[in-house]
């Protein structure tokens, strides 16, 4: 495996780790519980933690594929959580989340920065960086 891939899956693991930091301090720490949306998107961002370390010690860049599919989902999620937040026609027709609201924001960090957002964040990042090594992989074929 070439250095640009073995540096693309660190990259992924590390932005893995940190979105995956955050959202435990949100939750733990600060003692935001988080809504249905927020699971959904913590179930597709956890499991990249792991399988990109052990793809990163493998030397493994064909996780690309697993990783851009999985970011893909979460990012698709993590966008309709920023809409409802944000977007009065999305907001007025956003389902029950059960005890937590989806709507709710915890955060506001300059009137637009908030935890689906962040999410969002992670989840661009990680996917623009395995549709790269997908490509590099194709073209070192």
């Amino acid at each position: 495996m070439n250095k640009k891939l073995e540096n693309s899956l660190l990259f992924i693991w590390a932005v893995s780790f940190v979105a995956t930091l955050g959202s435990l301090y949100f939750s733990e720490i600060r003692g935001f519980e988080p809504c249905e949306l927020c699971w959904y998107q913590r179930i597709l961002m956890y499991p990249l933690v792991i399988i990109t370390l052990i793809a990163y010690l493998q030397k493994n860049a064909k996780i690309a594929i697993t990783t851009a599919v999985l970011s893909c989902i979460g990012g698709a999620i993590s966008l309709y959580h920023y809409g409802i937040q944000k977007l009065a026609l999305l907001s007025n027709s956003a389902p029950g989340c059960g005890r937590v609201p989806c709507t709710g924001e915890y955060i506001n960090w300059f009137g637009f920065i908030t935890i689906p957002f962040l999410a969002l964040t992670a989840f661009i990042l990680i996917a623009i960086t395995s549709f790269y090594m997908i490509k590099v992989s194709k073209e070192g074929k």
